[in-house]
This record gives structure tokens, sequence and C-alpha cells, in this order.
């Protein structure tokens, strides 16, 4: 069976009669003047696909290339022949590895519960690159990469039925003994000893015990002294507890995990690639349930921080358990914290699914390179602010800060403010609640998890180790 073809050209001048016929090259300058940069040539066994990659060599160009890359996957995905030869004529590096990595994302597919209906479940076939512009080295960063992305869309995906705290956990150990990191899991009882309030109290309603997840890359001649933690909100389900969410807002609440994966991710990524650099991942896991036991508006919870906490809104927790994960990265002496979030509704109602929300505290240069590394990737990054004007709005009368603010206004920069109380370090905080799931395709982000702050995280890392 041939496989199909994508001819990757950075002109319609560079196609010429070697490939084509005249009568074809005709065609394929008449298409190019009708502004479309993809012409098909149907070869009864196979198909012809010859693109014109984008003439600049920017971030719009490479998100260009990552569009007809996931163009070409549409196109082939019904198709019992899913195999692809791309031959590289455009001899550029990022603008090739750009069109591989749309096409290896997009064809992603989550059809593990697919039984009777397997047949709906397509997968890329072989792909084949002939090309003497791209390195065997940054092929291999590639495939890391695209392993990452699915592992963590794989991870947002999963039913809590399948993936509760100990199952997310137990993901991180096999990607960590995968990847050489180091990964330490703290049951119920370790929590306890180190009186985790936030995270204890989230799992009160819960039946599964809440775990707490190390995972540790260290290499020898990493390029950074002090450690960058990241911080992944790993709420497996949101029920919004006593608080409950109502009418549809909890159909895709298995999501709320997407900044444990995104980090969990990130930091696989960064050690299957052997970066020079020192990563520290802290992922507090639990669901947050409605039951007997579950904590109710007005009860106070005392940090790991030992600061004390009024609980207004229990569909506030995923800050009260990142709360005690963030004051716990105090003790590595970071150089800097990110932290990862499905954390407002305010995030994803003010920008959509079209980026991220962030923030930073002591960390303008920094939050520039991640915001840098975002465009690169097309993970891009709104600032908000983090104004003490905000922290009057977190001001509770009987304990030292209250989880949510006293008016709806400025929703996810008071959710920040309340992160921000239990941090003393250089950091910046990343609200994905709108970029971290989609209900309807979204180019190669695909359905359902994206996998966002993946790549843009290993952008970041990598940036730090070639600088």
């Amino acid at each position: 069976m041939e496989s199909h073809a994508a001819f990757l050209f950075d002109t319609v001048e560079a196609v010429n009669e070697s490939l084509f016929t005249v009568e074809e090259l005709q065609y394929i300058r008449q298409q190019k003047e009708d502004k479309k940069n993809i012409i098909v040539f149907n070869r009864l066994k196979h198909r012809d696909f010859v693109v014109i990659l984008p003439e600049k060599d920017d971030n719009g160009a490479l998100e260009e290339c990552r569009k007809s890359g996931d163009d070409i996957w549409l196109q082939l995905k019904g198709e019992k022949n899913r195999d692809l030869c791309v031959i590289d004529n455009a001899g550029n590096e990022g603008k090739v590895l750009a069109f591989l990595e749309g096409f290896g994302l997009g064809s992603y597919s989550f059809g593990k519960y697919k039984v009777k209906e397997k047949e709906d479940v397509k997968t890329a076939g072989k792909v084949t690159l002939i090309s003497d512009a791209v390195s065997d080295a940054e092929l291999k960063i590639l495939q890391v990469i695209l392993k990452a992305a699915v592992t963590a869309r794989d991870l947002v995906n999963e039913p809590v039925m399948t993936l509760n705290a100990r199952a997310l956990a137990d993901s991180f150990v096999k990607m960590a003994r995968e990847a050489g990191m180091d990964v330490e899991v703290f049951g119920k009882k370790k929590i306890e000893a180190l009186r985790m309030g936030g995270l204890l109290g989230v799992n009160m309603g819960s039946t599964d015990e809440p775990t707490f997840t190390r995972l540790e890359w260290k290499p020898e001649n990493a390029v950074n002294s002090n450690p960058v933690v990241l911080v992944g909100k790993g709420v497996v389900y949101d029920t919004g507890g006593m608080n409950i969410k109502t009418g549809n807002y909890m159909e895709d609440m298995k999501s709320d995990m997407g900044g444990a994966a995104a980090v969990g991710g990130a930091i696989y990524a960064a050690a299957m690639a052997k970066l020079p650099v020192h990563i520290i991942a802290l992922v507090p896991a639990t669901d947050n349930r409605v039951d007997g036991n579950a904590i109710v508006s007005g009860d106070i919870l005392t940090m790991y921080s030992g600061a004390t906490v009024e609980v207004i809104n229990t569909d506030a927790e995923g800050r009260l358990i990142m709360a005690d994960a963030l004051a716990y990265a105090k003790q590595y002496n970071p150089e800097l914290v990110i932290d990862a979030a499905t954390l407002t509704g305010a995030a994803h109602r003010a920008i959509g699914k079209y980026a991220t929300v962030g923030m930073q505290a002591k960390a303008e240069e920094p939050f520039r390179r991640l915001q840098a590394a975002g465009e690169k990737v097309c993970e891009r990054i709104v600032e908000f602010p983090l104004w003490d004007d905000y922290k009057e709005l977190m001001k509770s009368e009987i304990a030292d800060i209250r989880n949510i603010s006293t008016g709806a206004e400025g929703g996810a920069i008071t959710a920040g403010k309340f992160l921000e109380y239990f941090t003393d370090y250089p950091y910046i905080h990343l609200d994905i609640a709108g970029s971290a799931m989609v209900s309807s395709r979204y180019g190669y982000r695909g359905i359902g998890g994206t996998g966002v702050g993946v790549r843009m995280l290993f952008r970041f890392f990598r940036d730090m180790a070639e600088a």
C-alpha cells in the first residue's frame, strides 16, 4: 500500500517539473493565486499534497505550519491508508518540525473506551520524513514533546472512576521511572503529619484519600543552582462540594486536574529530553465531593503555612490545595515557582479557549520569558495584574484570609491574590480554566483535553538551557 505524500515548499515558484507535469504546475499556481496553500492530487491509490509554507519566518508562520499539518491529517482521517511520507523541499527545520507537530497533535484520539464503535477511532499511520534540514536530535525532541502532550491529554480525558488521586499519582510514578526522575508520593497519613489543612479539608467529603506527589529532575549539569518549582492543581473531579455546581457546569469537571497534567507532562518532557535544568513538580490531588463530612461555608481551615482560611465557598477548592503546595515549595529556596490550574470561570469568561491568564509577583523578567515561550508554540499568555488593591477583597473578619472575594468582580485576579498570600518567592500563576479542555474541535488541539502548558513550559525550560 502506497503512502500518501506531502511535498513541502517555501514558495510556489519552487515547485518544478521534476515532480509535477506542466498542467499540474499551472493548477498549483492557480490554486495559490486563490489563496490556497494546500493543493491535492488524487493518484487513485494515494494522494499527493503540495503544501506551500508561509514565507515569513516568525511565530505566526510556525503556527500556520502546524495548522497545515493538522489540515493534512483531517484529509487523511477518513482513509483506510493513513501513512504519510513528508518530502521537505523547503529546507527550513523549524517550519518542517511545526508541520509535523500539527499533524501529530491533530491525529490524537482518546478512544480507549470505544468498544462497539471502534471504527470511529482514527489514528495516524506511519510517518516518514525525507529532509536534509531536520536533524535526528530535533526529531527525537519533537517525539518527546508529542508524547508528553498526548500523555497530559490522556490524563485530562480519563474519567474519575479510573483516575482518582491515587491513580493520578501512580501515573506520575510511571512517568518518573521512564524518564529517570526522582518521585515521592505522600499518602493521607503523611499529609496529616504535614498539617496540609487545605488539601485535607477539600478531601473531607471524598471516599478516596488524597495524595501529594513530588517529581524532581536534577541533572548534574543543571544551568540553575536553585530549582524552578512547578505546582499543578490536581482536583480529579469537582462537584463544587456543598456549593454544588448546577446545570451542565459539572459535566467536564474530570478536567479539573488539567494543571497537574500540564506540570507532570512538562517535567516528564524535560527529563526525557535531558534538559540541563533543575525542576521540581508538586501535585496535591483529591476530588471535591458532597458528603456528610464535607466542609461547608463558614468552616475555618488551618493551612500548611499555619495561616487560617475562612471557607466562604466550597467550589473555590482548587486554591485551597494549591496554597498548601505553594507554601511547601518554600523549603526548596526556588529560583522561580510557576503554578498551573483550572482555577476560575472568570478567566474562562474573560479570554475563552484562546489563551491562558497569567499573573506574576516578583517575577517580571521570567514572566516575559514564559510569555515568549508561549508565543513560540502558540500557547499564549494574557497578563492580568496582581495589584494590592485586590487584597482588600480577600480580608476575613474571623480568619487570616477568605477563600473567595467579597464581590464578583475580578474573580481570576482575586484567586491569584489568594495564592500569592502563600508565597514569598518569584511567582507566576497560570489560570488555564479556558484553555485546558474544549467541547468542540479546536484545530490540532482536538476535542477534550488540550494538553495546554506542556509545550509552553518545555519551551521555557529549553530556552533556559540554551541561554
